[in-house]
């Protein structure tokens, strides 16, 4: 017993010593860490970086295709490919042209296609055109130049005859398309250079239009460019026939229809027979430009310039504006004529070969296509070349 007390006591000592010295940390539990990353920054932006995997080279330059490549009025078409042995992939072409004067080439064509056609270009000009590939590496040199003559637009001799033709009306006739011949000529060196040239079958038109209150006094004979209307800009409710020469609608309301051929330069023709008449509709004949309102009358906005007529008087239209009453309509079977004089920028009309008032419109400028409005009651073919 005497030993059990002694051992109980050094127990509670041991216990307590323990409990109070021997395990109370000598250190807080919080501390702070800091850590110094500016020299590993440092080393990060010296580190070179290499992209290991090689790109595909850019394509080679296209070939024009000589054989292809024409012009028709003042319209031109150009056709490439890729050399035979190439076989990097292509994309896309871009093909540029000049401004037929010897100017800096523009962007006319960007896509996958290796055919493409321009419309719209000066008659009697010398345009340089020229073609490359591109892909996602880059772009190809250019090819060969390839020099393209559209169309002349002449005039021949003067005539004596007045306006209108005493006996009959000379038939103005639809001619065959142009028919073209490539020529290859010498150049400077590093270039080939081809040149384009057409020949047309030419009409003229055995008759002269003087102005009955002597504002115009026009007597020569007429070399007329043969043009057809075109469906890919007309409205959706136009209906075409005879290749595109005659033209009605689906619609009671008034629709338009552009020919396919644009003028900027030089003295131009046309005629438009009344082939269908019902109900003394007024469908309008004129010029307009190219993004011209398809969906209202003719001369209803600033991009057209046009006479519109029924069975009894015309009128002129510009901008919503209506000008000069005329007495003096159309029936089936007339003829109306349209004068486009951009020499003198003038637009004259006539119907049955009479001058319909004085002359339309003054200071024209720009780039003009035929155009016609009409409804369902009323069918139309132009006679041009």
């Amino acid at each position: 017993l005497q030993i059990s007390d002694a051992l109980i006591r050094r127990v509670h000592m041991t216990e307590d010593q323990w409990g109070k010295g021997t395990l109370t940390p000598r250190m807080t539990t919080d501390f702070d860490l800091n850590l110094d990353n500016a020299p590993l920054l440092q080393s990060i932006h010296q580190l070179d970086f290499v992209q290991m995997k090689v790109s595909s080279p850019v394509p080679a330059p296209p070939i024009l295709q000589l054989e292809e490549c024409c012009t028709h009025n003042n319209s031109a078409t150009l056709s490439w490919k890729q050399p035979p042995l190439s076989t990097v992939q292509v994309e896309g072409y871009i093909l540029e042209l000049d401004d037929g004067n010897g100017g800096q080439f523009r962007e006319v064509y960007v896509g996958k296609e290796t055919m493409c056609t321009v419309d719209g270009l000066h008659f009697n000009s010398t345009y340089s055109a020229r073609v490359k590939a591109f892909n996602k590496s880059g772009v190809s040199p250019y090819s060969k130049t390839l020099v393209l003559q559209t169309s002349e637009d002449t005039q021949s001799e003067e005539q004596t005859l007045p306006f209108p033709v005493p006996l009959e009306r000379s038939q103005l006739r639809r001619m065959s398309p142009f028919s073209s011949t490539l020529n290859l000529q010498p150049s400077f060196s590093g270039r080939s250079y081809f040149e384009l040239r057409s020949s047309a079958h030419q009409l003229s038109l055995h008759s002269s239009l003087q102005s009955l209150n002597s504002a115009v006094d026009i007597k020569k004979m007429v070399a007329v460019a043969w043009f057809s209307f075109d469906p890919s800009s007309a409205h959706a409710d136009i209906i075409f026939s005879n290749d595109n020469l005659t033209v009605t609608c689906n619609s009671y309301d008034d629709r338009v229809v552009l020919g396919k051929t644009g003028f900027s330069k030089g003295l131009h023709y046309w005629e438009l027979s009344i082939d269908r008449y019902d109900n003394h509709p007024d469908p309008a004949f004129g010029v307009a430009r190219i993004d011209v309102l398809k969906d209202a009358m003719l001369g209803k906005d600033d991009k057209a310039w046009a006479m519109y007529v029924d069975n009894n008087r015309s009128w002129f239209m510009h901008n919503n504006s209506h000008t000069n009453r005329t007495e003096g309509g159309i029936t089936k079977g007339a003829t109306v004529g349209v004068l486009l004089d951009l020499t003198r920028r003038t637009l004259t009309f006539s119907i049955n070969e009479d001058q319909q008032g004085p002359v339309a419109f003054e200071n024209l400028e720009g780039l003009f296509f035929p155009a016609v409005s009409l409804n369902r009651n009323v069918q139309v073919q132009a006679w041009s070349g």
